[in-house]
Order: C-alpha cells, then structure tokens, then sequence
C-alpha cells in the first residue's frame, strides 16, 4: 500500500501540499496561504486551488484569508509523507552518499510511491546499522571504503578481514515507556511487527528521530511524546515497543 492508499483522490502534489503546511505550522504555529507559497515557491494564487482540494477531502480546514489547520487525517497523512521523505533523504545521502540536493529531489520524488514494504525494510536496515555490536558501526564504513565497487578508490584503506577483538556488549535496552516526563531518547529500534510498527513509522518514529516524553496519563496509558516539533499520544504498549539510547 502507498501513501495515497488511504486517500486515492490525494494526489502527489496534494501529499506536497500536506508536507509543505505540517512542516509551515510545525514551525511558525499558523499556516497562510502567503507563507505556503513562499515555502514552495509558487505563486499564492495556485495555492488555494489545493487547498479547496485538500479542505474538501476533510485534511485541512480553509477559508479565504483565515488561517490553515490540519484536520487529525490531515496531519496523519502529512506525517506519513514526511516520514517516507526523512527515511528516503538518509538512505541516498547516508547509504548511497548522493549529494544533499540531490538526495533532496530524489526524495521528493520517490517518498509518493514507496510502499508500506519498502518502508519497513530501509527502516530495519538503519536498525541493523546502528544495533548489530559485530558489524553494525563500521558495515557502511566498510561499504564506501571498498575500491572493488567504488571505481573512484584506488585502492581499500585497510584489509577487510574481520580482525580479532571483542564485539562491544549491546548495552541493556531501554524503550520509551522507561523515560519520566521531561526526559528524551534517541530511537534505535522500533521492536514489533505487523499493524504497531507501521503506525509507529507513519508517526515519524524513525531511527535517528529524538523523541521527549511530554506527559503520562494518571493511570499511566497514553503518554504524549513530542516529535520533530509536535505532540503525539503513544499507547504503553506503542512506547515499550520504542527501544531508544540516551541523548547526547
């Protein structure tokens, strides 16, 4: 399933659209049509075409010269593109070592196709990199050190030979819902499967992604996060699924 699945009216630059006004409230706290086409470059007067197609598919809330909102569909469908955006953006500039512009485009292009599969499997190989204690640290060290696929080297800096030494001791694995309010984490691995993990990714809990625990409800389900500028309520089961270092 893509990222237009839910909505099959909403179109790639609708989802656009979507990113453009998450990311303008997330930072200013309100959304102009003005300040949406200066974040696109565009001219105002091709956006309020997209957003009377956006308000009418129940996304945003618009009327002439008021501000915009995110309706709870909106901002999850926002969320979504953004997350497929920030995993596709790390995958060519951190893996692939494309240029940032071009990681940029790219992204912008491809994070309207990519399936929910897709997704999942670029997310488990950041996890693999960041967790494994025997080659996780140094897999991609290794990878863009390799003359044999690298034509640009001349030779490899070292041996490859995996040499002696004892593989660092994976420290005790912390999650979210071992954090108190006010503190933070850094997420490293979303530890589940099936319909919790995807909705946990369509979040935007991300490997890399800092997460702060905002508040616990009294009888301790839900806890609200907050994430990449925004408030988000977990359910316990959600953040225990959540395994996070410690920030630095």
């Amino acid at each position: 399933m893509n990222a237009a699945a839910a909505a099959p009216d909403l179109t790639a630059s609708l989802e656009d659209y979507l990113e453009t006004i998450y990311e303008v409230i997330r930072d200013h706290k309100v959304a102009r049509v003005r300040d949406i086409a200066r974040a696109r470059k565009v001219k105002a007067g091709s956006v309020t075409p997209a957003m009377k197609k956006l308000a009418d598919l129940g996304l945003i809330t618009y009327e002439r010269r008021e501000y915009i909102g995110l309706t709870p569909a909106g901002e999850e469908a926002a969320r979504r593109v953004l997350s497929r955006h920030q995993i596709l953006t790390s995958f060519l500039s951190e893996v692939l070592q494309i240029s940032p512009e071009v990681a940029e485009a790219d992204a912008c292009a491809m994070e309207h196709h990519i399936s929910d599969e897709a997704m999942d499997r670029m997310v488990r190989f950041f996890e693999f990199m960041r967790s494994c204690p025997d080659t996780g640290s140094d897999f991609l060290k290794r990878f863009h050190g390799c003359s044999r696929i690298n034509a640009e080297l001349r030779s490899c800096p070292s041996d490859c030979a995996h040499r002696g030494g004892t593989p660092k001791r994976r420290a005790a694995a912390r999650s979210l819902a071992d954090l108190q309010p006010g503190q933070s984490g850094v997420v490293r691995q979303i530890n589940t499967t099936g319909a919790i993990r995807q909705r946990l990714l369509d979040m935007g809990v991300l490997p890399d992604a800092v997460v702060r625990i905002e508040r616990v409800a009294p009888a301790g389900d839900p806890i609200w996060i907050r994430l990449r500028g925004y408030q988000i309520s977990l359910r316990m089961s959600e953040a225990k699924a959540v395994l996070i270092s410690d920030t630095h």
